[in-house]
């Protein structure tokens, strides 16, 4: 608990370093008097005075909030390195936390910007990750972070969220129910004391801890800006095994995942293929098609579907490719009103959920 009082203090110090990731990521494996050595300045002599006498009763923290440190058997095995957080302040209870961690872990990070595409992306592999049993892990903010946590929790899955302040922070008004549904259904966790902001250097360091807690990173959208990338960059430098999701190329907000392809990340277009990364010994992992989970669709109504999915997301499009435009407009309607797709920016149709096998690629 000193650890987590010292960081707190050392807010501007580090907010400094963490325009270097790496010189950060150094400092935050110091010990607390190498690190007050390093980056205290002035401060130096009177953090030593405080920390040797600082007591436990001097942190707040609710009751509803654990304090786990790396000697706790609660505490996830994938955080026990030198360059993990030596304590978290969990909301949601240290034995769910155990609970959680145990199973396989998949981070589902990527722009917080991100185009309806990536949006419907991250929802698609949240959900079928989560019904699977499969955790995953993000943070609580806007975009990919955001739609991940949302659609796993509808799902009824598991969830971690790595904060980037501490617990009790007030968030943005619209993302803070989130926050207590995540607290409710799985565990909200920080190395800051409660209600301590994380400042600049909190969002970097985070990247650190939602890395190490995954067996996979998957990257669904994001720029070729080191902030976005930052993700998979650790991923690379521990070893973890590191997934994209393919984007348009002619779209600024998925040079960095095809970028990422390019360097050799595994290639998701569902969460089969999520699954079958985590489980490469398996005779083949679960397929998932429009056409399985929902009985009913007509043939014609799926060629119109997997035609949106090509990139025909338009009825002006779809009328291109032979489809009566009173047909298009139809078919359109009815598959919105089922759910298997949502308006997007102009007007365009984007497919929700899992793309048609086979077809998916050929539009994005």
């Amino acid at each position: 608990m000193r650890r987590s009082w010292l960081l707190a203090e050392l807010g501007g110090p580090l907010d400094f370093w963490a325009r270097d990731r790496g010189r950060l990521n150094e400092l935050l494996a110091l010990g607390d008097g190498e690190l007050i050595e390093a980056v205290a300045g002035r401060r130096r002599a009177e953090l030593k005075d405080r920390h040797a006498s600082l007591g436990a009763d001097e942190l707040h923290r609710p009751p509803d909030v654990d304090a786990v440190c790396r000697h706790d058997p609660r505490y996830p095995p994938a955080l026990r390195d030198a360059g993990a957080p030596w304590m978290l302040y969990v909301g949601g209870g240290g034995g769910r936390l155990k609970r959680l961690a145990a199973a396989p872990v998949v981070l589902i990070d990527g722009s917080s910007r991100a185009s309806d595409y990536g949006i419907e992306m991250a929802r698609s592999l949240a959900r079928g990750l989560a019904a699977a049993g499969v955790t995953v892990v993000s943070g609580i903010g806007d975009g990919i972070a955001l739609a991940a946590q949302t659609a796993a929790l509808e799902a009824d899955g598991p969830t971690l969220a790595v904060l980037d302040g501490g617990i009790g922070v007030s968030p943005p008004a619209r993302r803070r129910w989130l926050y207590g549904r995540v607290a409710r259904r799985g565990c909200a966790m920080s190395e800051l004391p409660c209600k301590r902001q994380g400042r600049i250097w909190g969002a970097v360091a985070s990247v650190r801890t939602r890395v190490r807690l995954s067996t996979l990173t998957v990257v669904v959208e994001a720029t070729d800006a080191e902030r976005e990338l930052a993700p998979a960059r650790r991923a690379q430098e521990l070893g973890r095994t590191l997934a994209a999701v393919p984007g348009r190329v002619t779209s600024p907000l998925s040079s960095g995942t095809n970028t990422l392809l390019m360097e050799g990340a595994a290639m998701v277009r569902g969460p089969g293929d999520v699954l079958e990364l985590l489980y490469p010994l398996s005779v083949a992992p679960p397929t998932v098609s429009v056409q399985a989970t929902e009985p009913g669709l007509t043939a014609r109504l799926r060629r119109v579907l997997e035609r949106v999915g090509a990139g025909c997301d338009t009825p002006e499009k779809l009328t291109g490719e032979g489809v009566a435009l009173e047909d298009a407009l139809v078919a359109l309607t009815e598959l919105e009103l089922m759910g298997l797709l949502g308006r997007g920016d102009g007007g365009r149709y984007v497919p929700r959920g899992a793309f048609p096998p086979g077809r998916w690629a050929a539009g994005y």
